[in-house]
Order: structure tokens, then C-alpha cells, then sequence
């Protein structure tokens, strides 16, 4: 309630059911534990102002202890021992899967008492088969759970009434003069000091850039926290799914189940955030709760005589216990407990110690028989509980992101073109996902604009209904030169041809390499002049002006300028820009690739996506983004090859890496010594090809394992053929084909348009006139499936 009252949150805690003794419980007696989030560029601000208030011998960042993990351990000893590298991956290959987030060690892989003992079977005939297995493994258990490493805790801070050396061991990082514990946070917090995380969140600073787009593009500024909770436009586009770059709802398998749920309130909102975890998932609650809230599935009670009693309490979740307040409300209400010791049971049942559950088990169970409740209904209630808050989500933070969740889903609904700007600028040093945001404009049917010198800004910037990419993203143009860039066209006005950026712009801008950059990446486009044109003579241009520039810094200033004739018209402006045609549309691709990191004006796959859905299984962005393509699946990615590196073990056996990237993104394959000694050939940059292999996620990133690689012969789509939409028959209507005249006249071009009517009687196609032929472009088919539905281009 304070901080509801302080204005630190903006949830209701009465409205949304957020109870006190779950922030701070009075008859616990360890410290709370504090969550903030901030804007990510501005958490270091926080640390220095409790640095000041409360001063520098009272904060410190908390250190960290990395410990060597079973498959790490096993890699190491493998490596150190002078084995293959294909030892060990053959062994953490075998390796038991985590649940819920926990390896199983190397200890219970050999401990017949351990509960997961069963499933290391093959890890164990491995070993007992190989003497050198054994040794490696028998080494890694040596090495499991030694410190491997110290680093800084992402978020804690410790904050003290007392001087900190009074209390624990500090150290000065050398690099930065930061105050760090040497204590890790459970050692900090046993001597009874406060821990606060202070958390960079990068959502946070993509909302704030959005409120700043919306007014840079001429839009009145908002305020989020005035928005209004039941916006249906909100609630469309989370149930349509189509929620890529939304706070939390950003995965496909998340955007399923949104689709299935279809939320029209914030509580499903905050349900759906609870739910779509391993514990849920594995107990099939979101799907439980998604068929009950439509209908189509009864709410069955889990005991009879538990109906009535828990109707209140489980009524808003459809049945079904979703959050931690929820088994508190079920202890007090059913078990007569305070919510103090409430909080305190959910803690222990959490803990899976059975002492400690058996010790609860008495009081739970006495509780319950003195409201008459049977032996039955207590057993049936408390093996519910048990198992569920061991991965119950607490609504106070479910709550509280599905705020931020609703935020964003309202900007992209709303201010898509302010929303999808701020969200590239936020990963515009991270290519996949920068390329898996832009393919998402394209569907939305917004315009993403290459560079340029008069219109672009440091970060990508809205303008009108499209986006311009920033300066900044551009290969060898750092923070300094665009802002060298952007004050001197606000200082002396807009440039006006190639030369005449050159006269504004301040010296250190005039480099051979930043302007090169510029060129190959299209940011002189405007001006009229080909790329290939300004490439052939920005050397000779760029020699002679600097020289000028140079006299000037020296305060040898032009003795001409009183005869009407400038010193930089008779030296850099004597470079004629020759008249030649463009280079052809692979070298500007390449070249706009190789500066901006990925195709922005065009994509050298275009036109060839039918062949190459033919050929894959799975789009690239669906392996970064889906969690439900779980790691060892065989998986079939088609697309361009390129950043192809050629290697060999130590054995003198070759295998290579390569990227294979789509329209949408882009994955890294491993091609191994027997698979290269096959392909190794067909391994060119640039070549089309369907790779077939084992998905890995073990690492940050996805990789593909290569088994099998074809060479694809794809034909593009020629121009004006026709392009087949195809609609159901029942939803003609005539706004309907007002709105598709519309949208095809904004594209007019040459290819023909069909309509593909379907219907329980059958397909009918349908021929437009010449009056809606239209341009193909990644524009027009992303507008066409976001008005109309993603399927709705047939071909």
C-alpha cells in the first residue's frame, strides 16, 4: 500500500488482490527482498544516489562465484586430457536433461539413491564401455562445483546502517574503482543486511524512446500510466497472437497460447505470465485455464467438499491455483491460519524437505478438521499444494510485468511505427534479433528506410507511417560523427548534394573510411547520384577539401571569398562525380549487408520465399523464438550461405562453419569432418542451399548440427505473376473490398491480382481487371497478411 500511495507502482493492491504479508511478512524473521526495475541506461544513476545518500562506506555491488557445471566439467577435463572434442560432446550429449532449470550432477549420475539416478543409465554404459570416458569423467567429478570465476552480481546492491568493513570483506574493482563484497548475497543477508536488486530493464527504455517517437513524428505525447486498462484494440492484437517484440509474450509458443486464451481483461494478462512456465506447462494448466475461460472445458472442483470453500478464492483462475496468494488465501480461509503464517507454510512446502512438510502437515491438517473438512478432502487439497509451490509465480510480479506487457502491446496496436522504432533501436547491436524485428515490420506493413545523410538520426527514428534507420548502425560511423552529421545540418541546413555535405560537415567527419560507409550503405541516395558513381571519386573529393578544412583550423581562411569565389569551389569542388550506372543488385546488396549488418532495401532471397518454405521445416526466426522446438530436433533451414570459416582439430581433420540465413534471420551451422568431406565443395558464399540437422540449444544462441546439405536451383518469382489472395467467401463483404481497392492502389505495379474464395462448396478464383495490377514488394504482401491474416497470400 505504500508504495501504491508513493506512486512506485501503479497496480491497485485492494483491485488486483496483492497481499501485504507477501512484500513483507511481520512473522518471518528474514529480510524482505526488494525488486526495482529502471530504464536500463539510468540504473547506474540509482547506484550512485544511494552511493551519496547513504555514502560510499555503506553500498557496495555484491560479488558472485561461478562454479564449474557437470557438462562444463566434462569438456574441460576432455579438453585439458588431450581428447577429442568429440568426447566430451558425445558424453554431455547423454547427460539428463534440466527440470525446471536444475541439472542433475555427476554425483547422482553414480548415486543409486538419487531421484534421477534412472535416467543417467546411458551416461553410465558409456563409461563402464570406454577407459577413456572413464577418465574423463571420473577427472570432471573432481572438478564439478569448484569456483570456477568472481564476477558482479546483474542487480543486488547491499545497503547498511553501518560502515561495511565493520561487518564483511570489501574490494575496489580495479577497472572502474566499484565497491564489491567479497561475501556472496546469502552470506550477506544472514548477517542481516539488506539486499536491493536494482534491475536494468531493456522495456523499460524501449517505452520511453516510444513516448519520445510518438511526439518526434507529431503526435501528442502520452502518458502510460492514464491509459486505460480495457483498451480493445489492446486486447485484439494479444489475442490475434501477433504480439513478436511485446514485453513477455514475445515467444511463438506464447503466442499460441495467447490466440488459444484469446485475454480480454489485465487479469489474463496476468494469468497467462504465471501459467506459461515449466510447472504449469508440465501440470497442462495454461491449456486447463484457456479452454475453461471459453467454455470449453467444465471447472471440475478438486474435491467436493472443497467446492464451496474454494469458490472465492479460485473463481477468477477458472478453478485453478495460478499464483502463491492463492495457496495463502486457501491455508487462512480453509486452514485457519493468519496470512503471516501463511507465507511462512508457502516458503516451506516450497522448500520439498520432508521433515519440514511433515512438520507442516499436522497443524495444516488439525486446522482444516476443526472446519469439518474429512480426512479425504485434506489429503486431496494438501497434495495439490505441495507440488504446485514449488513453481508457483507470486501475482505481486506478475502483476506488475503484465503491466509493462499491456504498455507495450498498447504502443504496438496504437503507435506501431513510434513502437517497432524504439524496439530496433533497443537491439540494434544484436543482428538476429534486428533481423527478426525488421521481417516483423514487413508484415505489419511498415517501411523500414535505409540511412540517410538529412533524415536519419543516431538511432532508427520514425518518419510518417515508415522508419528510418540510424546513422549510428552504420560499419566504421561512430557516436561522434553522427552527431557531427546531425548538428551541422541543423546548423547550416539541409545537404544538398554530395558536395556540399562535404563543405558542412566538421573535419574529423571527412574520413576516407566513414564516408566509404556511407556511400555503400545508401546514405547519399537522395542526392541522385549511383553509389558506384560517389564510390569512384570520394577519395579524390575527399584529399582535396580535407586540406581546406585543415587551413581553416589554422585560421587560413579563404583570400578569395570578397571575389564572389570560395577556396573549396577551386580545390574539393573541382572533383567532378562521374556519370556511371549503378553497381548491379548483388554488389549493392553486399555491400549494404556488409556495412549495416543485414538487406534493408532489398534482399537477395526475395521473391524466392515459396521455394525456399518448400524446402525447410522451420523459418529461422521460428528457431530463436520458439521454445516449444525443444534442443536435439532434426530440423531442416533454407537460405543463403555465407561467413564460411574452414577449420581443423587437432587431429588435422576439417569441418567448417557457415550462417544459412532467410528473409527473417539468420543461425549458425556446424558442418563436421564426415559431412564436410562430402559437401565440402558446395560450401560457397552466397550459394542457396536446405541444411538438415540436429537442433542445439545449449548455448546462448541456437546452432544447427549439420547431417545434410543441398544446393537449391530456385527460380524467382517473374514479374507480374499473379499474385492469388485468398479470403473466405463468407467474410465478402463490401467494406471488406473497400478497404483491398485501397490497399492495392497504393501498390499499383504490373503483376496481376486474384481473389482465391473459399468456401464449404469449394474454391472459386477469381480474376481482378487491369486496374489492380500491382508492384510486389515485401510491403505489399506484409500489409496484405496484416489486414487480411497471415495465410492470406496464396503462393
Amino acid at each position: 500500500m505504500a508504495a501504491y500511495a508513493l506512486g512506485i507502482t501503479e497496480l491497485d493492491p485492494l483491485k488486483h488482490g496483492l497481499i501485504f504479508e507477501r512484500f513483507l511478512n511481520p512473522e518471518r524473521p528474514s529480510l524482505p527482498d526488494f525488486d526495482v526495475d529502471f530504464d536500463e541506461r539510468r540504473r547506474g544513476e540509482v547506484i550512485r544516489y544511494v552511493t551519496d545518500k547513504y555514502g560510499a562506506d555503506h553500498v557496495a555491488q555484491i560479488v558472485t562465484y561461478g562454479t564449474i557445471k557437470a557438462k562444463q566439467a566434462i569438456n574441460d577435463a576432455a579438453r585439458v586430457l588431450n581428447f577429442p572434442y568429440a568426447l566430451g560432446e558425445r558424453l554431455t550429449k547423454v547427460m539428463p536433461p534440466p527440470i525446471q532449470g536444475r541439472d542433475m550432477g555427476l554425483t547422482g549420475v553414480f548415486d543409486p539413491t538419487d531421484e534421477r539416478y534412472g535416467e543417467a543409465s546411458e551416461l553410465r554404459a558409456m563409461v563402464a564401455a570406454d577407459a577413456d570416458a572413464e577418465k574423463v569423467v571420473d577427472t570432471a567429478r573432481g572438478l564439478e562445483n569448484l569456483v570456477r570465476q568472481w564476477g558482479v552480481h546483474a542487480a543486488g546492491v547491499i545497503m547498511s546502517s553501518e560502515p561495511l568493513l565493520d561487518i564483511i570483506p570489501i574490494m575496489r574493482r580495479e577497472r572502474d574503482g566499484a565497491i564489491i563484497t567479497q561475501f556472496a548475497y546469502p552470506q550477506c543477508e544472514a548477517l542481516g543486511l539488506v539486499k536491493m536488486d536494482f534491475l536494468g530493464l531493456r522495456n523499460l527504455t524501449i517505452l520511453d524512446d516510444a513516448i519520445d517517437n510518438i511526439e518526434h513524428n507529431g503526435k501528442p505525447r502520452i502518458v502510460l500510466e492514464d491509459l486505460p486498462l480495457d483498451d480493445a484494440g489492446t486486447y485484439a492484437l494479444l489475442s490475434s497472437g501477433e504480439t513478436l517484440g511485446v514485453f513477455q509474450l514475445d515467444g511463438s509458443g506464447m503466442r499460441t497460447l495467447l490466440r488459444q486464451l484469446k485475454p480480454d481483461n489485465f487479469e489474463d494478462i496476468s494469468a497467462v505470465q504465471a501459467l506459461y512456465r515449466p510447472g504449469p506447462m508440465g501440470a497442462d494448466s495454461h491449456t486447463k485455464y484457456a479452454l475453461r475461460k471459453n467454455g470449453q472445458q467444465p471447472i471440475t472442483p478438486l474435491h467436493p467438499e472443497l467446492a464451496e470453500a474454494l469458490e472465492p478464492i479460485l473463481s477468477g483462475t477458472y478453478g485453478l491455483i495460478v499464483y502463491q496468494e492463492q495457496v495463502m488465501e486457501i491455508a487462512r480461509e480453509l486452514a485457519g491460519y493468519t496470512m503471516g503464517e501463511a507465507d511462512i507454510l508457502r516458503r516451506a512446502m516450497g522448500k520439498k524437505k520432508k521433515e519440514v512438510l511433515d512438520e507442516n502437515f499436522i497443524p495444516f491438517s488439525e486446522g482444516m478438521r476443526e472446519r469439518g473438512f474429512s480426512k479425504g478432502a485434506i489429503t486431496e487439497l494438501w497434495n495439490t499444494l505441495v507440488p504446485f509451490s514449488d513453481y508457483a509465480f507470486n501475482k505481486a510480479h506478475s502483476a506488475a510485468y503484465g503491466l509493462v506487457s499491456y504498455w507495450t502491446a498498447y504502443l504496438k496496436a496504437h503507435y506501431p511505427v513510434e513502437y517497432m522504432a524504439a524496439l530496433l533501436t533497443s537491439v540494434k547491436d544484436d543482428k538476429d534479433k534486428s533481423a527478426v524485428y525488421l521481417a516483423e515490420c514487413r508484415r505489419m506493413g511498415i517501411t523500414v528506410l535505409g540511412p540517410e545523410v538529412n533524415s536519419s538520426a543516431a538511432t532508427f527514428t520514425p518518419a510518417g507511417k515508415d522508419i528510418r534507420f540510424g546513422l549510428s548502425a552504420v560499419r566504421n560511423v561512430g557516436e561522434a560523427v553522427v552527431a557531427g552529421i546531425v548538428a551541422a545540418r541543423q546548423e547550416k541546413g539541409q545537404y544538398t548534394s554530395f558536395h556540399d555535405f562535404l563543405d558542412k560537415v566538421p573535419a574529423h567527419v571527412c574520413n576516407r573510411r566513414v564516408v566509404e560507409s556511407l556511400i555503400k550503405s545508401g546514405a547519399f541516395d537522395s542526392f541522385g547520384n549511383s553509389r558506384r558513381a560517389l564510390h569512384a571519386m570520394h577519395e579524390e573529393a575527399l584529399d582535396a577539401i580535407v586540406e581546406v578544412k585543415r587551413n581553416e583550423a589554422h585560421g587560413q581562411f579563404d583570400l578569395f571569398g570578397e571575389l564572389g569565389a570560395s577556396g573549396k569551389e577551386m580545390a574539393g569542388f573541382a572533383v567532378a562525380i562521374p556519370d556511371l550506372p549503378e553497381w548491379n543488385r548483388e554488389q549493392v546488396l553486399a555491400f549494404e549487408r556488409e556495412m549495416l549488418g543485414l538487406y534493408v532495401s532489398d534482399h537477395p532471397l526475395r521473391g524466392l520465399e515459396k521455394g525456399l518454405a518448400d524446402a525447410a521445416t522451420h523459418s529461422i526466426s521460428a528457431l530463436w523464438a520458439d521454445e516449444g522446438i525443444p534442443d536435439g530436433t532434426i530440423v531442416t533451414v533454407a537460405g543463403l550461405l555465407h561467413g564460411i570459416v574452414r577449420k581443423a582439430t587437432k587431429a588435422g581433420k576439417l569441418y567448417a562453419v557457415a550462417v544459412v540465413e532467410d528473409l527473417d534471420a539468420e543461425i549458425d551451422v556446424m558442418f563436421f569432418n564426415r559431412l564436410f568431406e562430402q559437401v565440402g565443395s558446395d560450401l560457397r558464399e552466397d550459394a542457396i542451399v536446405a541444411v538438415t540437422g540436429r537442433l542445439n540449444r545449449r548455448d546462448d544462441s541456437p546452432t544447427v548440427f549439420a547431417s545434410d546439405l543441398r544446393v537449391l536451383q530456385l527460380k524467382a518469382n517473374a514479374e507480374g505473376e499473379p499474385i492469388i489472395i485468398k479470403l473466405p467467401a463468407q467474410q465478402v463483404t463490401q467494406p471488406l473490398l473497400t478497404q483491398l481497392r485501397t490497399l492495392l492502389a497504393d501498390h499499383a505495379g504490373n503483376s496481376e491480382v486474384r481473389l482465391r474464395l473459399t468456401g464449404p462448396d469449394g474454391d472459386k478464383l477469381v480474376r481482378l481487371g487491369d486496374g489492380f495490377r500491382v508492384k510486389e514488394t515485401g510491403g505489399l504482401i506484409g500489409e496484405l497478411k496484416a489486414t487480411f491474416g497471415t495465410n492470406c497470400v496464396d503462393r
